[in-house]
């Protein structure tokens, strides 16, 4: 560990702490924030390249920094880290890493081996709500996350914050044309299902075993026109009271139970 002592707030190395609300900016560089103890945990326990750790004392003698070799590790009072980040802060602890490598859908594929699920995302515009979905992905199973290109990216920081870290396991694929994806996927023989509030079936009697695709669109909207179209069926949870559709991460929690429930049997 290379270890610095922080009393200044210029100090150039610190820059992607303080453009934390300039996330084009981290795209660009390919980078991405990880904020909060239990992420910041899981960080340090993942295949990624770590740049930096911005935290305070008791945090560093609270962490396996020993897990960080060769990592830029900062030590400075909260309300400086505060000033710092702009923002008052929960957990005095996080860390800058770099964005991994993006993958094909055939190196997706082939990692994938036998009866995969993966998860597409059309228009999913609340960095909240993908992490949420990524976290529920992890939690049954996925094998990997298709994001189209009208969704915001995992690795937004709000996204990681809600993903819990699970991102960091968690292989994504970037579509510049989800519609075409998904058609690329069903010529694969795989099953492209549309979770839809308007589906003409309900998910107790869809199949949800074998090469399957969930597919999740937009809070307000939903999936858009062109993406469902290139879906084999629209599946609809049912819904009691006048209460019309869930929000999206808590129907892909309902869509993932399903499915993790079937291809067990």
């Amino acid at each position: 560990m290379i270890i610095h002592q922080v009393t200044s707030l210029d100090l150039p190395e610190l820059e992607p702490y303080r453009t934390l609300r300039r996330p084009l900016e981290h795209q660009r560089q390919r980078i991405f924030v990880a904020e909060g103890e239990k992420v910041v945990r899981r960080l340090l326990g993942a295949q990624l390249d770590i740049v930096s750790i911005l935290l305070t004392p008791r945090w560093f003698e609270a962490l396996p920094l020993q897990q960080a070799k060769e990592v830029a590790i900062y030590v400075c009072e909260k309300d400086l880290m505060e000033q710092i980040v702009g923002y008052r802060l929960h957990q005095g602890v996080m860390a800058v890493a770099k964005i991994p490598p993006e993958r094909s859908l055939d190196e997706i594929l082939a990692a994938s081996a036998g009866d995969y699920l993966l998860v597409a995302l059309d228009g999913i515009v609340s960095a909240e709500n993908v992490g949420l979905i990524v976290r529920n992905c992890a939690a049954f199973n996925v094998n990997a996350i298709l994001v189209g290109e009208t969704s915001s990216d995992p690795f937004l920081r709000r996204a990681v914050r809600n993903s819990m870290g699970g991102i960091f396991q968690m292989p994504a694929f970037r579509s510049t044309d989800l519609a075409n994806t998904l058609t690329e996927l069903r010529a694969r023989n795989t099953n492209v299902v549309a979770a839809d509030p308007s589906g003409d079936m309900l998910i107790s009697e869809s199949l949800l075993t074998g090469k399957l695709c969930l597919v999740f669109g937009n809070e307000g909207t939903g999936i858009s026109a062109n993406v469902l179209a290139a879906c084999a069926s629209q599946v609809q949870i049912p819904m009691f009271n006048r209460t019309d559709s869930l929000n999206v991460a808590n129907a892909s929690a309902v869509f993932l139970y399903e499915a993790a429930r079937q291809r067990a049997r």
